[in-house]
């Protein structure tokens, strides 16, 4: 342990000391959201999907079709909810369950 300058920090939950770049990194880790489509998936940001069934765009009086291409997603946090770009639709947010990964 000579030369390792690194400063060691309690983990509330392990109990045991530990590197503060190695807590921040699982910490990093735990926050982060784990979305997967229809059939398992796991999506990320900047993926492409496709609906699986036809869904009913509310205020925008549209209706998606099924095997409609969704390009670039952005994931929001909420493990079902993903942040997408249409033409003519301004703010669609689609449930990850109603759509597969292209």
């Amino acid at each position: 342990m000579s030369g390792d300058n690194e400063d060691y920090v309690y983990d509330e939950e392990s109990g045991e000391w530990m590197p503060a770049s190695e807590l921040a990194a699982k910490q990093a880790a735990a926050n982060t959201v784990e979305v997967r489509d229809a059939v398992g998936n796991v999506l990320a940001d900047g993926d492409q999907v496709t609906l699986i069934k036809d869904l009913e765009v509310k205020g925008a009086g549209q209706t998606l079709k099924q095997g409609t291409l969704i390009k670039s997603i952005r994931l929001t946090g909420d493990p079902q909810e993903i942040d997408c770009k249409y033409p003519g639709i301004k703010g669609l947010v689609l449930r990850a369950e109603f759509v597969r990964k292209r």
